[in-house]
């Protein structure tokens, strides 16, 4: 019989052994993610033990690194060109080449042969009738011209006016030709045959396309027009005195009121860069909304009908904590001197939605300790529980940020390293600022005190008070089963209803059909999407510039730029051999679809027709070198077009005309197809034109958006292996990512939001946000020990459901003020913003979850183990439980954890069904060594405390001595009695609580 006994402690411990083995295999897996745990832990203790100083470092390092904006305005950086074109786009390359071989002559004036837009204004004449080729509204016109030409501005004691100012060709200021004509036809010109888009107007053949628009042509000649457009370019030497004169154009046609047959829109070349800055003052009172709206919601969620458990003041210094995350992080950038571009004023925002989640996230955690425990040992709870969750959100959000970095772009440089500097300290001052103050009020919640008066109140409503009594001055109430705060309503919703009819099975085909439809919807918008930013939408909606940009399209998208085609080496221009190959590439040219083969300026083709009518032979070399400088003295305009020094052609170029370019897309064709064939032409060419200098944002913005997802996706899998104790899941994290990324590509493409870098910056973003939720959600599914998949899944939305909608909507909330901006980097900034939390929370409380309950790998219970126990729960179902509680020898309880349901409870755990007994769990079985049948075999029903460090089982016996060792080679204790200590490591151990088995009932 002993035999018998022995060979049955074998079996049941090699059971144990098992279990023992699953408890321990997740082990290496927390090789990161449980030291991490430990150490906040230790450092939430220890914040809880000196609170006031993590409270107030805080506030004085704000004070110091706020004194940052100070240098605010000095390090305003808002240039369009530097802030929103790449870095070393090729334009820039080229138009650097231009500017050194193809100097502007400043007697000579061609606004065609600038390398840049120029210094100019202008204005847009739109009749209000049919046609504006009429007396009447020439008189109008010809009336704002002179007024225009009349301007003055005072610059100290020098009087500047447009004669002085203005650019000029053979001493003339630059006219505009289309009132030439007019001044020259008067009332006649309504009967004139205007032919477009050139006229013959005296020896010269006027090009028409950019200054008539809107043109109704009959064989070639114009029947009616719409639009005049009028330009007054200026020389651009002294900018300081040009930017007087254009800053009073302005101000004169903002007071346009008294004309009867044309509207005007004007603009300058100063008005994008102006009107740009000018958005900066929009955002300021959006931030000052925001920042109210988010105390508000923060305080509405927290409120408690309980005046000592109120989380009000909480929720208040919550907000205020990433205000202080907003002060420091920008007061050191600033510092630092890096540029502050407008983007950067969206970082708030987001930033104040990053705090409001984490501090929800820690409020959740802090409810859930146990409200007797010491404050300290509150927070070092809550560390250890929500410290990680918020560790690899901030990890994923921070690292995203840093990759932007990349980018060649230097408005999303300098947005990334502001955000991500800002999630950092908030991050700090959430577990510094925060944390001490959640002790602070925690101390207040410990002595009963009331939320507003701090005066202590009971905790029970004396007889005859009333309910509101009852309301006001009564609190601290409790969950007494747990010791935790009580459980709030919306928390019990997703334990009780949401959570569980997920987890069904109809509901989770019908989830699976949801995900496929919004996947096919993202998929199919992600083709829909557009490139580029539009420059008008740089400027705010009502802006005077604005209504330009929408009349230049409207009337004059026929003709587009006038491209240079540059020949950038020594070429052999008199070889016809040679030639023939650069002909051939001026054909590619014209037959491209967006060029008008007509319409073709070559210094070239002139200089041959030029030789042709003087009988000269320019096949010859040194005939066509000694003649050239004579036929460009003749032809000035063609001497700015060859670089012709030492006897050598160093560079040439001709033009090509585009029409029909009116869209972004048409735009990132034309800059593609025509590099392409300079690519191709056997001679060395390049392309530019001024606006190339924009347009170069599409050659690189889509391999950087996919470059900067892909790396940052990459960066977040790591990070998720690492911290979350669960390989699957992490893989679904990552899986969230790539799902989220594409529902907010594809919807904000059917929502007429274009790929540019606005929205490159807040895809980045959105890399970040997508692994908060799933995050979050993942964590606390693999991190909590239900059995089940299902209840895994409940779980995790009983403990995070809440606070993940909370961070949600409060984000949400925080950014909808920017819909009501008259900016269209605002509005974009709302809409992908929308898009990114909306699917983030779609996919963390509804997709996430369901698709986790797939898998039960992630759940660590793997149906192996319930075939495993079956032999163990055979023997259960007759057992007997009680709830023993052994002691040490100097009396005091210890904690003990039962085995039940292949689970760790607490040791006043009821297992299964059965009755307690009165002094311990019996079985009943057939030992002649045992009185009445009976023996207290704690190796049958298990009895132990697990050490959770070690792992190290700890079974009890009547007495310290008595106890069988592992490996069953000896006994010891009486006959009647067969009870087992695991781990005979520990026979010494002294502290080791005993457990009576003598006088047993035997029910």
């Amino acid at each position: 019989m002993e035999l018998c006994s022995l060979m049955n402690l074998t079996v049941i411990l090699f059971s144990y052994h098992s279990v023992l083995m699953e408890r321990k295999e997740p082990k290496p897996r927390h090789c990161v993610e449980k030291p991490i745990s430990i150490c906040f832990q230790r450092f939430g203790r220890f914040v809880g033990t000196h609170p006031w100083w993590f409270f107030i470092s805080p506030l004085f390092i704000s004070a110091v690194l706020g004194s940052g904006f100070y240098f605010l305005q000095d390090r305003e950086a808002n240039d369009i060109e530097d802030q929103f074109t790449p870095v070393n786009g090729p334009a820039k390359l080229e138009r650097q080449f231009v500017q050194e071989n193809f100097p502007p002559n400043d007697s000579v004036f061609s606004n065609q042969r600038l390398y840049t837009d120029g210094v100019y204004a202008s204005f847009i004449a739109v009749s209000t009738s049919s046609n504006i080729l009429v007396d009447s509204a020439f008189q109008e016109i010809v009336t704002l011209d002179r007024k225009v030409r009349e301007l003055n501005v005072s610059m100290g004691h020098e009087v500047l006016t447009f004669e002085e100012l203005c650019a000029r060709r053979y001493k003339k200021c630059i006219p505009n030709k289309i009132l030439d004509i007019y001044l020259y036809y008067g009332k006649k010109v309504e009967m004139t045959e205007l032919t477009f888009p050139f006229f013959r107007f005296g020896s010269s053949h006027i090009f028409l396309g950019y200054s008539v628009g809107g043109v109704n042509v009959n064989s070639s000649v114009i029947k009616s027009a719409k639009a005049l457009r009028l330009f007054y370019f200026l020389k651009d030497h002294n900018r300081s005195r040009t930017d007087l004169w254009l800053n009073e154009f302005l101000r004169v046609f903002s007071y346009n009121s008294s004309l009867n047959c044309i509207k005007v829109t004007h603009s300058t070349s100063l008005s994008r860069q102006v009107e740009f800055e000018a958005n900066t003052k929009d955002v300021i009172p959006l931030f000052s909304i925001t920042y109210v709206i988010a105390i508000a919601f923060s305080i509405l969620s927290c409120l408690r009908f309980d005046c000592v458990m109120n989380k009000v003041w909480v929720a208040t210094f919550g907000v205020f904590s990433a205000g202080l995350a907003v002060l420091s992080s920008f007061g050191m950038m600033l510092h630092i001197g890096v540029p502050f571009v407008m983007t950067v004023a969206n970082s708030p925002f987001l930033i104040l939605g990053i705090g409001v989640d984490d501090m929800f996230i820690l409020i959740s955690c802090w409810q859930q300790t146990n409200v007797h425990d010491r404050v300290e040992t509150r927070l070092a709870n809550t560390y250890k529980e929500a410290a990680i969750s918020i560790t690899i959100t901030t990890l994923t959000d921070v690292l995203a940020f840093y990759i932007g970095l990349m980018t060649p772009f230097r408005s999303v440089r300098s947005f990334c390293l502001y955000t991500s500097t800002s999630i950092l300290f908030c991050y700090i001052y959430s577990i510094t600022f925060f944390g001490a103050f959640l002790v602070l009020n925690g101390r207040r919640e410990n002595r009963n005190k009331h939320w507003l008066t701090c005066t202590k109140v009971p905790e029970e409503c004396p007889a005859g008070q009333s309910k509101w009594y009852e309301r006001c001055c009564v609190g601290g109430a409790y969950d007494p089963h747990t010791g935790t705060e009580e459980v709030q309503p919306m928390n019990h919703f997703f334990k009780k209803y949401y959570g569980p009819f997920l987890t069904k099975s109809w509901t989770k085909v019908f989830v699976i059909l949801l995900y496929c439809i919004y996947l096919i919807v993202s998929i199919y918008g992600c083709f829909q999407i557009q490139e580029g930013i539009d420059l008008r939408n740089l400027a705010a909606d009502d802006s005077y510039v604005v209504k330009y940009y929408d009349d230049e399209k409207a009337y004059y998208s026929e003709y587009g730029p006038n491209i240079m085609v540059v020949i950038r080496r020594e070429f052999p221009y008199w070889d016809e051999t040679y030639m023939s190959d650069l002909e051939s590439c001026i054909e590619d040219f014209k037959n491209l679809s967006f060029i008008e083969k007509d319409i073709f300026t070559s210094w070239i083709k002139s200089y041959k027709y030029y030789g042709h009518h003087t009988k000269l032979d320019l096949s010859a070399e040194n005939v066509f070198k000694d003649n050239l400088g004579t036929f460009l003295r003749f032809y000035s305009d063609f001497k700015q077009d060859v670089n012709f020094t030492n006897n050598s052609i160093h560079a040439s170029r001709f033009f090509i005309q585009t029409v029909n370019i009116s869209t972004a897309l048409d735009e990132m064709n034309m800059l593609n197809k025509l590099r392409d064939t300079a690519q191709r032409c056997p001679v060395p060419l390049l392309v530019y034109h001024p606006a190339f200098i924009y347009h170069d944002q599409y050659a690189v913005i889509v391999s950087n958006t996919i470059q900067n997802i892909g790396v940052t996706t990459a960066v977040m899998l790591i990070i998720s292996l690492l911290l979350i104790p669960n390989p699957l899941c992490s893989l679904w994290v990552t899986f969230s990512i790539a799902s989220v990324i594409v529902g907010v590509t594809g919807f904000m493409a059917l929502w007429d939001v274009h790929l540019d870098t606005i929205s490159m910056i807040i895809l980045v973003v959105c890399i970040g946000f997508s692994v908060d939720f799933s995050a979050h959600i993942s964590y606390a599914f693999v991190s909590n020990k239900k059995p089940s998949a299902n209840e895994k899944a409940v779980e995790a939305l009983f403990h995070l459901g809440y606070p993940i909608l909370q961070g949600a909507v409060s984000t949400i909330l925080e950014v909808v003020v920017l819909s009501a901006s008259k900016n269209y980097i605002f509005r974009t900034f709302f809409k992908i913003m929308f898009l990114v939390i909306f699917f983030g929370l779609i996919h963390g409380l509804t997709f996430i979850p369901v698709f986790l309950t797939f898998f039960d790998m992630c759940s660590g219970t793997p149906a192996k183990i319930n075939s495993k126990n079956k032999a163990e729960e055979e023997v259960m179902k007759n057992s007997h439980t009680n709830n023993i509680h052994p002691k040490t020898k100097d009396g005091e309880i210890k904690e003990l954890n039962v085995y039940d349901n292949h689970t760790f409870q607490p040791s006043d755990h009821q297992v299964g069904q059965t009755q307690p007994c009165s002094a311990v769990w019996m079985i009943t079985g057939n030992n002649g060594h045992v009185q009445d049948d009976r023996m207290c075999m704690a190796s049958t029903v298990p009895m132990f405390r697990v050490d959770m460090q070690t792992y190290d089982v700890h079974m009890y016996t009547a007495s310290d001595d008595k106890r069988f060792k592992v490996n069953g080679h000896s006994k010891q204790g009486s006959e009647d009695q067969n009870c087992v200590l695991g781990n005979s490591n520990h026979i010494q151990d002294s502290h080791v609580p005993t457990l009576n088995c003598s006088n047993v009932d035997a029910s």
